[in-house]
């Protein structure tokens, strides 16, 4: 690549991001990118991800978390999550509403970094990465595209995006020795009308079965980037049930089966 075309390549990468970092800070949905500054290729939109990231982190809003999948043929799942979207056990959880009013997220286990895992050289063993963990917490991950329609998204835009993160709710800490691959989810939502109560029940399966899969990747994946996770930063590494839709100022009690249970009302940022 001359140095003119990667000039323009990182002017497009800036414009995007600046774009996007915009609409993820005022909770705003927007259009597709203009054509010339969509991403092409998973390092294009990891470029955009975490020049969002950057003017994040200048602005005090440094990266407080990540969430991931073990990747696939088809696609990796890699994206930050920001401290102020971070919520920590409060009764209330403030997020960007759907198109339709409603709290949209998904459960999750979270694994807390209880030691710095610097970038180097060498992969860490599986060994080195359970060492530096702290405490597992239950948790749901905020859901919000900044694309109006993130059907038309493909995988890269949404991954430039930040991959319909908009934020990390975490709750109780759970023993590490418990299950955590699959457990019965019940969300009872207090109607306040005739019936005091809903139940929606899920059967809840960690799409990677074993949910440190992801985050043992994750290390060595940002490693080499030369990226670090830090003391405090938490990591989430798949939903157990997709994406749940629920109402806004009502009462909702998650159980996640043995491993534990919380409540909270979701309300409007």
């Amino acid at each position: 690549m001359s140095q003119t075309d990667a000039k323009a390549q990182l002017e497009c990468i800036n414009a995007a991001a600046q774009e996007l970092a915009q609409r993820r800070a005022k909770g705003e949905a927007g259009a597709l990118l203009q054509e010339a500054l969509r991403p092409k290729d998973f390092p294009h939109a990891f470029a955009i991800q975490q020049t969002i990231a950057q003017q994040f982190s200048v602005q005090g809003n440094p990266i407080s978390g990540w969430k991931c999948l073990l990747p696939t043929a088809e696609k990796t799942v890699v994206a930050p999550i920001y401290q102020h979207d971070v919520y920590i056990e409060t009764t209330e959880c403030p997020l960007y509403p759907s198109s339709k009013g409603l709290a949209r997220v998904e459960p999750e286990l979270a694994f807390e970094i209880g030691s710095d895992l610097p970038p180097r050289a060498t992969p860490y063993s599986e060994a080195e990465i359970d060492a530096a963990l702290g405490k597992t917490r239950l948790a749901l991950e905020l859901i919000k595209s900044r694309y109006q329609n993130p059907g038309e998204a493909n995988h890269f835009d949404a991954l430039a995006d930040g991959l319909v993160n908009q934020g990390l709710w975490l709750g109780p800490e759970i023993s590490t020795s418990a299950e955590t691959g699959h457990f019965a989810l019940s969300v009872e939502i207090a109607t306040g009308g005739q019936q005091a109560s809903e139940t929606l029940q899920k059967a809840a399966v960690h799409p990677n079965g074993f949910p440190k899969a992801g985050l043992y990747w994750l290390v060595n994946f940002l490693s080499a980037q030369g990226i670090g996770l830090t003391r405090g930063q938490y990591v989430i590494t798949g939903s157990y049930a997709g994406v749940l839709d629920l109402p806004l100022n009502q009462h909702c009690q998650f159980h996640y089966g043995e491993l534990g249970q919380f409540g909270l009302q979701f309300v409007a940022k």
